[in-house]
Order: C-alpha cells, then sequence, then structure tokens
C-alpha cells in the first residue's frame, strides 16, 4: 500500500459546486501547474493548480463539478469500462506532466476532497511519508519487465472432455508412451521458463534500487496464445538506464531459443515506489 492509497476519498458531502480533485504531490523546487490542454484534467473542471502544503510541498489539483463526483456517480462511471477509461486518461495524463518536471508522488485516481481546507489536513498529515517517496525517487523511473511463453500447441493433449481413444494392444503402449512423453515436455518447457523469468528478474534487480514483482497478466491482457511468467517493475537510476536496456536486450537474445519474449518499457512515473523507502520491496 503506498502512502497515497492511504488517503481518503470525497469524506463528506460536498456543500459547493465543486470539490478538490488532487493529482499529486511535488516538491518546493519544482515547475509551475502544466498547461490546459491534453494534460488539462478532468472535463468540466477547473484549470489546474498548484496547492501549497507544510514542508515546502505541494498538491497538484483541480476544481471538479460535484455533481459528476459524488459516491453515485462514481460508482457509475468506474463500472463503465469507456467512462473509466477516460477518466484514468485524463489523471494519467496530469502525474506525467508534471512528472517531466521534476519528481511526483502519484495519487490515485479520483483523490477527492471536499474543499482546499480538507485537503491540506488531509496531505499534511502525510508529509513525512511525502517527502520519503520524493527523496526516492529522485532521479529516477520506474521501469517495466515482462516475459511470456507460447502456450503449448493445441493438439498436444486431448482437449478436456474429449479424450482420445486408447489403441488397443501394443499400440495402446505407444500411445501412453508419447502422452506421458508429451506431459514430460510441457513440464520441461514450464520449469525452464519459470527459471528464465527468475533469472529475467534477478539481472533487472542488479539495476534498480527497488523492484516489484506483481502477479503475471492472464489472457485477457497476453491473448491465448501467450502465458506470462514475469510482471515486475523496477526502480532505477536514470544514469543505469541504458545499461538496463542493454542487459535486457541480452536476455531476449538468449530465450529466444525457449520461446520466450521479453519486453521492458520506460521510463514511466514511479507510480509502483511512492509508498516505499530505500531497501523495501524485493
Amino acid at each position: 500500500m503506498t502512502a497515497a492509497q492511504q488517503l481518503p476519498a470525497l469524506a463528506a458531502p460536498a456543500t459547493g459546486t465543486t470539490v478538490t480533485c488532487v493529482f499529486a504531490i511535488l516538491g518546493g523546487d519544482g515547475p509551475a501547474a502544466p498547461a490546459a490542454g491534453p494534460e488539462g484534467g478532468h472535463e468540466g473542471g477547473g484549470a489546474l493548480r498548484l496547492l501549497p502544503l507544510a514542508a515546502r510541498l505541494r498538491a497538484l489539483v483541480q476544481d471538479v463539478p460535484a455533481a459528476d463526483f459524488t459516491e453515485d456517480a462514481l460508482r457509475r462511471r468506474l463500472a463503465d469500462p469507456a467512462r473509466l477509461e477516460v477518466c484514468a486518461r485524463a489523471h494519467h495524463a496530469v502525474v506525467t506532466a508534471a512528472a517531466a518536471g521534476g519528481p511526483v508522488v502519484p495519487l490515485p485516481l479520483a483523490t477527492l476532497f471536499t474543499d482546499d481546507r480538507r485537503a491540506v489536513a488531509a496531505l499534511d498529515a502525510r508529509r513525512q511519508q511525502f517527502l520519503a517517496a520524493l527523496e526516492l525517487v529522485t532521479g529516477r523511473a520506474e521501469w517495466a519487465l515482462k516475459v511470456s511463453a507460447g502456450r503449448p500447441e493445441a493438439s498436444a493433449a486431448p482437449a478436456a472432455g474429449h479424450p482420445s481413444p486408447v489403441p488397443a494392444g501394443g499400440q495402446g503402449a505407444a500411445y501412453l508412451a508419447r502422452v506421458r512423453g508429451q506431459e514430460r515436455d510441457r513440464t520441461a518447457r514450464q520449469e525452464a521458463a519459470l527459471r528464465a523469468a527468475r533469472h529475467a528478474h534477478d539481472t533487472a534487480a542488479a539495476f534498480a534500487v527497488s523492484s516489484v514483482r506483481r502477479r503475471p497478466h492472464g489472457t485477457e491482457v497476453t491473448g491465448r496464445d501467450r502465458h506470462q511468467v514475469l510482471n515486475a517493475a523496477y526502480l532505477v537510476d536514470d544514469a543505469r538506464a541504458a545499461e538496463l536496456a542493454s542487459a535486457v536486450r541480452a536476455l531476449a537474445g538468449t530465450y529466444r531459443d525457449l520461446g520466450l519474449h521479453v519486453e521492458l518499457s520506460g521510463p514511466w512515473v514511479p507510480y509502483s515506489f511512492t509508498g516505499q523507502t530505500a531497501g523495501e520491496g524485493e
């Protein structure tokens, strides 16, 4: 859980026409708020602005229509994939634009307060966590590493519920031997993929100050023909990013004979690490 995820959302019914939506926490020496445009925040909201906090921190906020961000309205929006995507993209665009000018602590989507006063009180209570997070991510970025394997051919084993008939006599023994051999091959491929995933993670982690391994994505993300064996994020010094990329390229060449696909992406805003202190994570 990140420091941001411990913050309350809208804790009381709004009394005005707008509420304060907080996107991220910035240090005192960062740039001004991103200009209006693609990074202009939520539709119908006011201009992005910076709200002064304790310890020279600043919150990047926007006044948004209270009627659009009631509990019921948010529930409907988050349950609608298309509307959720629009909302998430607007939030991410603001955070990304702010991060272009310096380190930020991104807050969760729809971090809302009834007014600036409540926002300041809640955020100031977390100032030590925000300061530690900013120190950790300064001069660093998040990189994502994913490793996936091709699934065995569908013909390698009978489909569930439709077993193939076992031939009689000596042919039956040969058939069973083939099935056992196919199962051994599948097991060997799975074990090789898992070993490669561990090796890939250890290789990338050697360039990082912190890392996080997540649950691999399912087929709804990877596609039915791929099986993800590693889904991890790494916090890497900007000066070491090229070394990381070179090491991952070498891994991709090594794993190609195993039928593994290696994907490195970044640099990203360090969403995965803004609640950690140095040394936490894997």
